[in-house]
């Protein structure tokens, strides 16, 4: 079979050049493909590349002959009414290349160990007419309530993931700490590293001489309630897993309300809820399509009664806005 030319359509414009390859051709592994493009036998407008290439619109990518491809996988489970209804009542922003949800606590954003019922396994609801489901392109843990941005397109996923890399999206999270901070205000530069855990992954501090990933927030108290509790504003300036978490906690020596997995007993307090209380609140971002766009979510519901219980004056949610 000759190899034959394909055309970079306008919604893969600036993907990288292995991540088109693992769109069309899932079969081909990064090592055959790294060994392609050494060899010249892989071409972009008849240049060699590297796989970090980023794709134009309109260029020709010389595809030499593919492995067979594998079978298909099976058919995801088809969305319950009742899950698709709740992914649509979740949408607090759609338009032709982004929709942002308000997700709420407890709901697993990905599948793993005795996880089978999670959002990315119930995106087809959320096609809204489009032929291609919307694509994942940041997290959020489990109990972690806010907004959760999805992509609609390939090339509106790359743009979406090249801003979250490039610390163009700007985050802010919400929290009730058990305690009040020393400084009020400030960043915390501490470098975290992976590790077991009788229930499930945990994060800790790195230790000195340790493989550690570098993590940085910056933080704020709002306000506090007679130094018992106090409501902080979170920015995460990396996305390391459970870094706004590990942070109060080990950093700030004032662990997240109900995080009692970094800040055991500490974390609960008689007479309120149990439940995490971390919320994404809010993010701004380049959209894919020009000037920004800013999305922000209400508090969920074991949040906002503890707000009450405290007497914290939340202020209202604006709607979601893109700026030209």
């Amino acid at each position: 079979m000759p190899a034959i030319l394909a055309t970079v359509a306008a919604d893969e414009a600036d993907l990288r050049l292995d991540r088109w390859f693992r769109r069309h051709h899932p079969q081909l592994t990064q090592g055959a493909l790294q060994k392609m493009l050494r060899t010249g036998q892989i071409k972009v407008d008849g240049k060699r590349a590297e796989t970090g290439t980023r794709l134009l619109a309109g260029q020709q990518i010389r595809v030499p002959p593919m492995p067979e491809a594998p079978p298909p996988p099976p058919d995801r489970p088809a969305v319950s009414e009742r899950d698709a209804a709740m992914l649509e009542r979740m949408v607090i922003y759609r338009d032709d290349s982004v929709i942002a949800l308000d997700k709420p606590h407890g709901l697993p954003v990905q599948g793993g160990p005795n996880i089978a019922r999670h959002l990315d396994g119930m995106l087809d609801a959320l096609r809204f007419g489009a032929e291609d489901r919307p694509r994942l392109v940041h997290r959020l843990d489990r109990d972690t309530s806010g907004v959760l941005l999805l992509a609609r397109s390939a090339g509106a996923a790359s743009k979406l993931a090249s801003a979250f890399r490039g610390r163009d999206a700007k985050k802010t999270y919400w929290a009730l700490v058990v305690g009040r901070p020393h400084p009020l205000a400030g960043r915390i530069n501490m470098a975290l590293a992976k590790g077991g855990g009788p229930r499930g992954e945990r994060v800790a501090p790195a230790e000195e001489g340790d493989d550690g990933a570098h993590a940085i927030t910056d933080f704020q108290v709002v306000d506090n309630a007679r130094k018992h509790v106090s409501w902080l504003e979170m920015y995460p300036l990396t996305g390391r897993t459970h870094q706004l978490r590990v942070h109060a906690a080990a950093a700030l020596k004032t662990p997240i309300l109900g995080d009692g997995k970094y800040g055991g007993a500490a974390a609960h307090l008689e007479g309120m809820s149990d439940l995490l209380h971390l919320h994404a609140r809010s993010i701004e971002l380049p959209h894919p399509e020009g000037g920004t766009l800013s999305v922000s979510a209400p508090l969920p519901p074991h949040m906002n009664e503890s707000f009450e219980f405290l007497g914290f004056d939340r202020p209202r949610t604006p709607p979601a806005r893109r700026a030209r």
